[in-house]
């Protein structure tokens, strides 16, 4: 609810206050008085676009500003979010200055734009002729109907049982989808593990066959040299054991007539031992080396799995790769099967399809069973405000998926005239007519929702007498549940406000000036009489301005 309008340096007023009734507030006033004035500055507290030609004074800043109370509309949790301080009274302020730059405030936190609109947008509902109105909002349609049937405490219930619904099926693609990659990890691992237990890696097995390898195919040689040593050493006739062992015998005739000799000799003698040792090994090594070249296949192809794996995974060892092989053991034992919780979840998911289907029918019952009502009512009182061929028409359609509000999708359906065929408001309703409708939809559900503070610009267009009258009875009766205010020319509207405002124009100085003031009960009275029959009002038109104040 809309407290006081504080306006300063803003088109042609200088500064102005307005305190609103919180009931019916009227505003009147001369044409071309700066009524519309009023509805820009609300407009910029409600996040519009400012533009420095509306400065009066171009050396001062505009400043507009709001005080609202908030204490029923439950935005403790949007100031909280934007980390704004809460309470229950709330001040919203728009400066701009002379170099175009603009400024917004909540309780003195700077606000963007964006949440500036979106928190006026819960505390004005502004409606202008050819603006698009929450009435075209299908959401807004449904939560109309949901008060009349006094669905409040049924949605709540279900809405909690959709909100886990939705953990539910969101845990259950996530497992599901955590499945599918564990599936194809498994698959991986298992494929690479196949290959290293087809390979059967063996601790230092690598170099032993690589030496043998060696062995292998240098066999030729190995064998050609060593006979060639063998046979030169010991198998020729002049072989050097042969002329070593002559030697030997020469050096014992002479050992003992020398005292170095005797070392000399047992090295010497030594020294033919080691060689005659020598030259065995050489017959031993040349005989037991043979070429195998079915031998030298099989390690070769051995070697061909080894180096292939180890290629693969980038290392040089055997070593690395049975690390990696054990690595791969211990990834593969790590996944889990979630068969079982996938199962569970999809149980717990069927168990609450099953509530939301039962809830969800019951909300759409209750809901089939007001609209002929309101429909009824709404055209009662069209017909009341001089539009008796038009009608309303909901539409009441079934979704195949739950949604945060159940099975069902609402749509208001207008035909403004005998004969029409009934399509969506936007497409077929003027915007008097939009305005006629809001307020006779609003004023229906106005004890059950929460609505912001409407106002209504110029919604007597059209109408006068006893339709005018009639209109401003629904205005006041929607004004008993929420605070409204209204923009009129019409004296039978007028006549309803608990505050009326008059605008006007005034010279100060050399310029002309917009000001707004609260009427007492005698200004009333020459007002409406004005409205009845022009200025200066007849003595006649004071007594019908009287008799339509009830005074």
């Amino acid at each position: 609810m809309i407290k006081r309008l504080i306006i300063k340096n803003y088109a042609i007023i200088e500064e102005q206050e307005i305190d609103f009734s919180d009931r019916l507030t009227i505003i009147t006033g001369e044409t071309g008085a700066g009524k519309s004035i009023l509805l820009g500055a609300l407009g910029l507290i409600m996040g519009k676009r400012a533009d420095t030609k509306s400065l009066y004074d171009n050396s001062k800043k505009c400043i507009v500003e709001a005080i609202f109370d908030v204490s029923k509309y439950k935005l403790k949790g949007f100031f909280e979010e934007h980390d704004i301080d809460y309470d229950s009274e709330v001040v919203v302020r728009r400066e701009m200055t002379p170099s175009g730059k603009s400024r917004s405030f909540v309780n003195d936190t700077p606000v963007n734009l964006k949440t500036l609109q979106k928190l006026s947008g819960s505390l004005i509902d502004l409606h202008q002729q050819f603006d698009t109105l929450d009435i075209h909002n299908v959401s807004f349609q449904l939560r109309m109907i949901d008060s009349l049937a006094e669905n409040n405490a049924l949605i709540e219930e279900y809405q909690e049982e959709f909100k886990q619904y939705q953990i539910d099926k969101r845990r259950l693609s996530k497992l599901i989808q955590q499945s599918q990659t564990a599936s194809k990890e498994i698959d991986f691992l298992s494929f690479q593990l196949k290959e290293f237990h087809e390979v059967q890696l063996i601790e230092g097995e690598q170099e032993k066959i690589e030496g043998e390898l060696n062995r292998l195919t240098n066999a030729e040689d190995i064998k050609k040299i060593l006979g060639a040593a063998f046979r030169a050493l010991s198998e020729d006739e002049q072989s050097v054991i042969n002329k070593m062992e002559e030697i030997a015998q020469s050096l014992a005739s002479v050992r003992n007539f020398h005292p170095d000799l005797e070392s000399i000799t047992s090295r010497y003698d030594g020294l033919l031992v080691e060689l005659q040792d020598l030259v065995q090994d050489f017959e031993k090594v040349a005989d037991d080396t043979e070429y195998d070249a079915e031998r030298i296949t099989e390690i070769q192809n051995r070697l061909d799995q080894v180096y292939k794996l180890q290629n693969k995974h980038h290392v040089k060892t055997v070593s690395e790769l049975l690390n990696i092989q054990s690595d791969l053991e211990k990834r593969l034992t790590e996944f889990s099967d979630l068969s079982g919780e996938i199962e569970s979840i999809e149980q717990s998911i069927e168990a609450r399809k099953s509530l939301l289907s039962k809830s969800a029918a019951k909300l759409s019952k209750r809901r089939k069973a007001v609209v002929p009502g309101f429909e009824k009512k709404v055209h009662n009182l069209l017909g009341q405000l001089s539009m008796e061929h038009a009608k309303l028409k909901v539409e009441v359609s079934t979704i195949e998926e739950f949604n945060n509000t159940g099975i069902d999708e609402i749509n208001f359906l207008f035909a403004p005239n005998m004969g029409s065929k009934f399509s969506s408001i936007k497409d077929v309703a003027s915007g008097g007519e939009i305005s006629r409708l809001t307020l006779c939809t609003k004023s229906l559900v106005a004890s059950a929702i929460p609505l912001p503070t409407l106002i209504f610009d110029e919604i007597d267009t059209g109408v006068s007498g006893d339709v005018a009258l009639k209109m401003g009875n629904i205005l006041h009766g929607l004004a008993n549940k929420h605070q409204v205010v209204s923009i009129t020319h019409t004296p039978q509207i007028a006549v309803k406000a608990d505050a009326h405002y008059f605008v006007f124009k005034q010279v100060k100085g050399d310029r002309t000036v917009t000001s707004v003031r609260l009427l007492k009960t005698e200004e009333r009275i020459k007002a409406v009489a004005t409205m009845l029959s022009g200025s200066p009002p007849s003595d006649s038109a004071i007594e019908n301005a009287k008799e339509l104040l009830k005074l």
